[in-house]
């Protein structure tokens, strides 16, 4: 019982004086020091804002066609007796190439019978004109005379008076005179009648002359000719078929120039409106339009699209545009002429600009000032500055445009500003910075904007 006691007396004493040791030993340990903690710096990439000499761009797709396409026919009745060894699908001809030839033979019947009316109708004006000239010599020998006759009458008159000469003698010459009178009328009577005689001849030449013509011209279309210098598309005659007034004979596509017709986004259509002095386009007339739109300084590149790929550029023009919009796709047709779509073709490089291809049709428009940032730089509507005290700012902006891997701002950004192109997670407001210049992205961005590189994937929605 007493062994007990002790052991319960002991057992708190232990801890105690264990626990005053512990208290001791803490509170003659010296303090410890604190520092007050900050976030860690950040180094991120930065690029100044400034605005640029930025060229719109859009891009459209559509198909090739010829500039210049035409369907033959015939002008005449006949058989074919003559075609062209190369009038072939496919095949290039030179412009004035003789394709085809109707027999002519029955034209070369007609042609010979209008010269030969023709020949006697200025045979009968030639006789008819020399008539005249010996109907005039002998009015002018009559006439003389008369006058003399005239002469002689009055002096018997006189002698009659005086009774010189009997006045059967005077009768006499009163009776020549008046035969010589009806002899000068009957002759200018003749004379008056040659002008319409010959009116009439000059009629009948005339009337020579046009079915001489229409002979020879119908002569001319039993020989068909290529107008300019194509590539032939579908032959629907073989020789010695009789074809009919109006039957088609083969298709001919120019090579001189070929045509895109392309639909282009309403909206990205409108961003290429840019004349000179950012002025609007002035139409008040439908007579206006095509000439309003000579104004508008625009690069056209056309490019094909084989297998997801683009070839090399082709320069074209814009030519024309649809009279309407299209309400269910909201967009606007658009016609671009492409020059020498063979002749600046490289084998194996840059094919030809062939009827039917799917090309990419890339507007630049003229260039104009513009805030311009890289699109990855852009965080829901946000974009993150380093501010002069090197620390994370967070500012909203409002976007006009997206373009392919750039945006256009409208408002939110300063000149001299500094955008963050690091990623940054997390992103704390006031986070410190180490700032690095990204100077060769800065000098990307300038030759971005303005369209020195290639810009393929722009879409619809991005205009939008």
């Amino acid at each position: 019982m007493k062994n007990l006691f002790k052991k319960a007396f002991i057992l708190p004493l232990i801890i105690i004086i264990a626990v005053a040791l512990v208290v001791y030993k803490i509170n003659s340990n010296p303090a410890i020091e604190h520092s007050d903690l900050n976030y860690p710096s950040k180094t991120v990439e930065v690029i100044t804002a400034k605005t640029l000499l930025y060229r719109s761009r859009a891009v459209a797709y559509g198909s090739i066609d010829a500039a210049t396409s035409l369907t033959v026919k015939a002008e005449i009745n006949g058989k074919i007796n003559y075609i062209h060894p190369e009038l072939k699908q496919g095949a290039s001809l030179a412009k004035g190439t003789v394709i085809l030839r109707i027999e002519p033979t029955a034209f070369e019947f007609s042609l010979e019978q209008s010269k030969a009316g023709l020949a006697s109708s200025e045979h009968s004006l030639k006789q008819l004109q020399v008539e005249q000239k010996t109907i005039q010599q002998f009015l002018k020998i009559a006439q003389r005379s008369f006058d003399l006759g005239q002469e002689d009458l009055e002096s018997s008159e006189k002698l009659l008076t005086q009774k010189v000469i009997s006045a059967s003698k005077y009768n006499n010459a009163e009776q020549k005179q008046l035969q010589l009178q009806q002899q000068v009328e009957d002759l200018e009577g003749k004379l008056a009648s040659f002008p319409s005689r010959i009116a009439v001849l000059l009629a009948q030449i005339n009337k020579s002359k046009t079915q001489l013509e229409q002979s020879q011209d119908i002569l001319k279309r039993t020989e068909i000719k290529l107008p300019f210098t194509a590539r032939i598309g579908r032959v629907f005659v073989e020789k010695g078929e009789y074809v009919g007034v109006g039957g088609p004979l083969f298709d001919a596509l120019g090579v001189e120039a070929v045509e895109v017709v392309a639909q282009l986004p309403l909206k990205q259509f409108s961003s290429l409106l840019v004349v000179d002095d950012m002025q609007a386009l002035k139409i008040k007339s439908a007579e206006q339009i095509q000439s309003q739109f000579e104004h508008i300084d625009l690069d056209v590149n056309i490019q094909l699209v084989q297998a997801g790929r683009l070839s090399p550029k082709w320069q074209g023009e814009l030519v024309r545009i649809s009279e309407a919009v299209d309400p269910m796709t909201n967009t606007i047709g658009v016609v671009v002429k492409v020059d020498s779509p063979y002749g600046n073709a490289l084998p194996g490089k840059k094919p030809p600009l062939l009827k039917g291809m799917f090309v990419q049709v890339e507007f630049v428009a003229k260039g104009t000032q513009q805030m311009v940032l890289p699109r990855k730089t852009i965080h829901q509507g946000r974009v993150f500055i380093a501010n002069k005290n090197d620390e994370l700012e967070i500012r909203p902006v409002v976007i006009s445009k997206k373009q392919g891997e750039l945006v256009v701002v409208e408002s939110g950004i300063e000149n001299g500003d500094r955008i963050i192109i690091t990623d940054i997670i997390p992103v704390i407001e006031g986070q410190p910075l180490t700032v690095i210049a990204a100077t060769e992205i800065e000098n990307k961005l300038v030759i971005d904007a303005l369209g020195e590189v290639e810009l393929t994937d722009i879409s619809a929605g991005d205009a939008k």
